[in-house]
């Protein structure tokens, strides 16, 4: 608390000397610009804020291909997004995804606002999952997806789609790929899922704009 409080008012200093120098110099914007970067650091807002105090569950889809090559990425990704937004939404009560899962599994259905209607849950994020893999080579870990995402409200009579977006590829590590000595591939597959699911969150919550930047110095770690 201590150490909280004493952060605070050297920040509130630091922003009164920019607010003064900025009033002194008519016409400079670098002080103003560098006060709000002080106040917000380097966080861009969400793409869409509908999920905030809805009750909300997850479904994703694998293209036919998955199904058969990687046939549980699916609900691993599902899995991974819904803890993501319980945690980084404020207010949201994600459903849990076991329960998505067994409905999904256990009834038919081929659109996902038939999934929320079922589940009684406002909103329906619905995951695309149109090609998702782990190597690059025989001998090199790299990962590609291609992630398209709809988003429902299911509160209506007629669900509406309300937010749609497909994703561009996301590759991981983004710029040079890792031996298979490295790691194992479960280990390997668990760390590219949490950076996809990250990737489809981030448009539902304020995130680090420079987060990418560091990805291929934590592809190694443990």
């Amino acid at each position: 608390m201590r150490r909280r409080s004493l952060h605070c008012v050297r920040l509130l200093l630091s922003l009164s000397v920019l607010l003064v120098a900025a009033v002194a110099t008519p016409g400079c914007r670098t002080a103003l610009t560098t006060a709000a970067y002080l106040i917000k650091g380097t966080d861009v807002d969400a793409e869409f804020n509908g999920l905030r105090d809805k009750k909300t569950i997850v479904v994703c889809r694998p293209a036919t291909s998955l199904s058969y090559r990687d046939p549980g990425v699916s609900g691993d990704l599902a899995r991974q997004l819904s803890i993501l937004l319980r945690d980084n939404v404020r207010k949201a009560v994600v459903v849990d995804q076991q329960k998505v899962s067994q409905w999904a599994d256990m009834n038919q259905w081929s659109e996902y606002p038939e999934v929320g209607k079922a589940m009684n849950s406002d909103m329906v994020v619905g995951i695309d999952l149109l090609d998702f893999s782990l190597y690059e080579g025989q001998t090199v870990y790299q990962g590609h997806a291609t992630v398209a995402l709809r988003v429902y409200d299911c509160t209506t009579e007629t669900p509406e789609l309300v937010f749609e977006k497909e994703l561009p590829e996301v590759v991981y590590p983004p710029n040079a790929p890792i031996e298979t000595t490295s790691r194992s591939e479960s280990e390997f597959r668990r760390k590219f899922l949490r950076v996809l699911a990250d990737h489809v969150g981030r448009h539902f919550y304020a995130h680090d704009a420079y987060a990418d930047y560091a990805l291929d110095a934590t592809a190694l770690d443990r």
